[in-house]
């Protein structure tokens, strides 16, 4: 054992790296529904780790800090400036009050029960399950003109804080809005969500290598007998009926596989390939005469592809709109992905900017439309380093600029600035997506390993001090943290409702995106039976992403 020890202080690294196992082992265990989280598992590994009194440099957590900042705003970034937009101004609305009520309710708590700029700083991160303001704050403390081990107590006191008031936080907010957030309003959840139920197609999701034996989309091979298709060209075939998409890939005439366009005439006996649902080639294929074997004829290329919208031509127009245009004869929708999050969707829901549109159909028609929206998001294992090098200096020389408002001090840190150039560069990959490419799997170590490294390393200082500070303000952290954590919630749903008049099930979707609380939105759409409330998450997630990290600067100024 003293073996271990000594390499543990004399090579921090080792500490670091054993931080994150233990801590994303406790992270994983779960008792029924409930389990920690990476974030706080590592946490927690890290105080116990850190009773070993190791001493890792600051300048660690520091890089995997930025690079995690700098990742969410890369991830955010365009529904981010999305919020700008006049038609989600009652989502930006609820966010802003749910964030401003955030921050002066952990302000007046801190003040009334006497709380240091510490403790305060971890009230607000561990009750609104932010852990960005942990750094912010933190190095925010650490710029204050007072002795050095005056800001070691007080960065300390921050995980002290946030480890308490973290588990009643989220779990109690996980069961708020979907239970009492309906009966604020004196609605049912499974109601308002089956009045539009019916009307959604979002997709599901699967685990990674599964695939549902269900085909929403399939083409079959049908011999023309029917008069009304006969001596037709392929689009007058195709527009009829009216009501319903589906299109004609290949067809065998004279026993030759022709590629049709849409002039091309059918005649009898031709063999047509139909592609459309597949309940509708179950009900209605017989009209066109009957189903046949065409190996040969159904052997052509079908492609699945993600398409990311940046043509600023479609940004606004509907699904339904884009369904009439040329690009999309022959394509079909399986998924829209907004922020990470699949989106039930309709023919009147409208695309933005950033969207990932999943698209399904022959790979000429599905490259025909790819050129038109956007680019293809296919897979790569590349990532385009010099775009997140420079993003996160550019990033810092901005966030350490400092702005005197109200006479007190502010600054957003390179930390901050790290976040805000990430929603900056994240905007342009959205818009040119020629360059700046981060890989799905990048994304995940910048994001978990960068934020849970970061953890990991604040549990390793606070150690030592971490069970004092919890014996002197435990108790009341944990009565403080429910109080803080639901009265935000429940002023934005009563403002969201009765002033706003939004949709209940948006309205909610939007306190668990303001709040990033995405466990929040699971528990939502499951008391739904809806995915609708996604609809409401992704505007706020972004904004309120950004609000939060921002409030740690903010508080330790209010608090001094």
């Amino acid at each position: 054992m003293d073996y271990v020890v000594t390499a543990l202080r004399e090579h921090p690294e080792l500490a670091i790296f054993l931080t994150l196992a233990v801590g994303f082992f406790l992270g994983r265990l779960r008792i029924g529904s409930f389990s920690l989280g990476t974030v706080v598992g590592t946490l927690l590994a890290g105080v116990l780790i850190g009773q070993l009194d190791i001493d890792v440099p600051p300048i660690v957590k520091a890089v995997f800090f930025d690079l995690f900042l700098f990742t969410t705003g890369y991830k955010v970034g365009p529904q981010f400036f999305r919020g700008l937009r006049r038609d989600v101004l009652p989502q930006l609305a609820v966010t802003v009050v749910l964030c401003v009520t955030c921050l002066l309710s952990a302000w007046v708590a801190a003040r009334v029960l006497g709380y240091d700029v510490g403790t305060a700083a971890g009230l607000l991160a561990g009750a609104f399950t932010e852990s960005t303001v942990i750094g912010t704050a933190a190095d925010a403390i650490n710029r204050l003109d007072i002795p050095a081990a005056e800001k070691t107590a007080l960065v300390n006191n921050i995980p002290v804080a946030y480890a308490v008031t973290y588990l009643i936080g989220t779990a109690f907010i996980v069961w708020f809005l979907p239970t009492v957030g309906p009966r604020l309003m004196g609605v049912n959840l499974r109601d308002e969500g089956r009045k539009l139920q019916e009307q959604m197609a979002g997709g599901e999701e699967l685990e990674p290598g599964v695939q549902s034996a269900f085909q929403q989309f399939t083409v079959r091979a049908y011999r023309v007998t029917s008069d009304r298709f006969v001596n037709r060209s392929v689009a007058e075939v195709e527009a009829r009926p009216r009501d319903i998409r589906a299109f004609i890939c290949r067809v065998r005439h004279d026993g030759e596989i022709v590629e049709p366009e849409p002039t091309t005439v059918i005649h009898t006996n031709d063999v047509v390939a139909v592609m459309t649902r597949t309940e509708t080639l179950t009900a209605r294929g017989i009209e066109i005469g009957p189903e046949v074997d065409d190996q040969a004829l159904l052997d052509f290329p079908r492609e699945f592809v993600d398409v990311v919208v940046t043509n600023r031509a479609l940004v606004g127009k509907t699904l339904r709109e884009l369904a009439a245009l040329d690009m999309a004869r022959g394509v079909f929708l399986r998924k829209l992905v907004r922020v990470g999050q699949p989106m039930p969707f309709t023919p009147e829901t409208r695309i933005d900017r950033g969207d990932v549109l999943s698209l399904v159909g022959a790979r000429r028609d599905v490259e025909r439309a790819t050129k038109a929206i956007g680019y293809a998001d296919r897979e790569t294992v590349a990532t385009d380093m010099i775009f997140v090098g420079l993003g996160i200096f550019l990033g810092g020389l901005v966030g350490l600029l400092t702005v005197t408002v109200g006479g007190l001090p502010i600054t957003l840190t390179a930390s901050g600035g790290a976040l805000i150039m990430g929603l900056v560069f994240g905007w342009l990959r959205a818009v040119r997506p020629t360059f700046g490419r981060i890989p799905e799997a990048a994304r995940w170590v910048f994001d978990t390993v960068g934020l849970t490294v970061f953890v990991g390393v604040v549990g390793l200082a606070a150690g030592p001090s971490f069970v004092s500070g919890l014996q002197k303000s435990g108790l009341s952290l944990l009565l403080v943290g429910l109080v803080v954590a639901v009265l935000p919630h429940t002023t934005a749903i009563l403002f969201g409702r009765y002033v706003l008049r939004m949709n209940p099930l948006i309205l909610l979707g939007a306190c668990s995106g303001a709040g990033t609380v995405t466990a929040a939105l699971r528990a939502l759409e499951e008391e739904a039976q809806s995915k609708l409330p996604a609809l409401g998450y992704t505007v706020p997630y972004a904004v309120g992403n950004i609000l939060l990290t921002a409030w740690g600067p903010v508080i330790v100024a209010l608090m001094r």
